[in-house]
């Protein structure tokens, strides 16, 4: 561990470029109404579109964990930032649906760097105790970034159009890289051996807590592309909303879910120092997070107008309360000799989601001009929430690699 200004400082720079990395992706669905009028896209378009994205961030995140502990975490996040900011420029500069959906692939695999080494760099530098509320600042900035991104480029775009936020966006993103290209980052070790030992992935991928979080995250995770890729249509094609006001809704629901995870953060680690397992306070929150998922999203398309936008506040509340356990629980059972590649398994299943709730739900939509249905299977989904992180998540303890295998297998239960 290092000093805890230094630690602080880096916990703010890999924020930084995961709110980045949020406002980039999250510009098309702010845009998506203009995009479809002015390019004469359908609805199953769009969904290809927003569900581009993830064809590259997928399946190229488990190589970035492995390349973040290969070559080093600081590296791989610089070359991703450039990577995705570069893309995130030219989607300003294009107007065909073939070029669109390319930039949004090297968009995704940009992007796909952010949260390995992220998430690395926080187990390297902050003590267990102080995890929540590490991943809560990292949460809060990857949260914020939807509702500032809204926000500003929603308003932008109403006054400029979508293509001037595109360039305005990419090339600020490259600001970021000054600060880090002066960061140092220390060694790995263990934390539970004086002897570094360094796991194979095939060990990892042994871990029945990497595949429980894997189904937990994919069920969180397809609750929130649902919401982000499609609220703002939804809001204006289904409900009726002006653009103006959809920003407004849109906004303070993900500032909502950012304020939120940024408070969970700070009390899992109170309950954590004052006594509570791990596994008690992050399994309890999770499976809120699910049971809410299933109330609130059901009342987000039965109730009126009001109550749907009360609905979603209240979801957006209990859901990011429970995105620092998405890092912290894998930073706490893998530590920073495994974190990277573990999360970039975890993130690749979870993000599985963002390939198929946006395009499902475009086509559902297209083929029954409603949002029902599509409603109805986000809800449904958070069931597999449950089963992931309470039944299928053994304790949240740190596995000690320089153990046999056979002592990473660890019990089931709220203990």
């Amino acid at each position: 561990m290092v000093d805890s200004r230094h630690a602080s400082r880096l916990v703010l720079l890999v924020t930084a470029a995961v709110f980045i990395n949020y406002i980039d992706r999250g510009n098309l669905a702010t845009a998506a109404p203009m995009l479809q009028d002015q390019l004469h896209l359908t609805e199953g378009q769009l969904g290809v579109l927003m569900s581009a994205f993830y064809f590259g961030y997928v399946p190229c995140m488990p190589a970035m964990g492995w390349l973040a502990e290969r070559i080093g975490a600081q590296r791989v996040l610089a070359v991703g930032v450039a990577l995705w900011s570069l893309a995130t420029l030219a989607t300003g500069l294009v107007g065909s649906f073939t070029a669109l959906l390319g930039l949004r692939v090297l968009l995704g695999i940009g992007e796909s760097a952010a949260f390995p080494c992220a998430s690395k760099v926080i187990a390297q530098v902050v003590e267990v105790g102080r995890l929540g509320v590490a991943n809560g600042v990292l949460s809060c900035g990857y949260l914020i970034g939807p509702a500032v991104g809204t926000a500003i480029g929603g308003s932008l775009m109403i006054l400029y159009g979508w293509r001037p936020v595109f360039v305005i966006f990419g090339a600020v993103s490259l600001l970021w890289l000054l600060p880090w290209s002066r960061v140092v980052l220390p060694k790995v070790s263990g934390h539970t051996s004086s002897v570094v030992v360094q796991p194979s992935f095939t060990r990892i991928l042994r871990q029945r807590a990497l595949w429980g979080a894997s189904v937990g995250h994919f069920a969180s995770n397809y609750s929130y592309y649902f919401i982000v890729s499609w609220l703002p249509f939804y809001l204006v094609k289904a409900r009726g909303f002006s653009l103006g006001a959809m920003v407004t809704i849109a906004s303070a629901a993900y500032l909502l879910n950012a304020v939120s995870a940024l408070a969970m953060g700070w009390s899992s680690d109170h309950w954590i120092r004052g006594g509570r397992s791990p596994t008690l306070v992050y399994k309890s929150i999770m499976a809120a997070n699910h049971v809410a998922g299933v109330v609130c999203i059901a009342a987000m398309l039965v109730l009126p107008a009001d109550g749907a936008i009360a609905a979603l506040f209240v979801f957006e509340i209990i859901s990011g309360a429970s995105y620092p356990g998405l890092f912290a629980i894998p930073q706490i059972i893998a530590g920073p000799l495994a974190t990277a590649r573990w999360v970039g398994v975890q993130n690749a299943a979870g993000n599985v989601a963002g390939l198929v709730a946006p395009v499902l739900t475009g086509f559902i939509v297209q083929a029954t001009g409603l949002f029902d249905v599509a409603f109805v299977l986000a809800a449904g989904v958070n069931i597999l929430g449950l089963v992931g992180w309470v039944w299928v998540m053994p304790k949240v303890a740190p596995l000690d690699w320089s153990e046999p295998p056979s002592a990473g297998v660890l019990a089931v239960g709220l203990k």
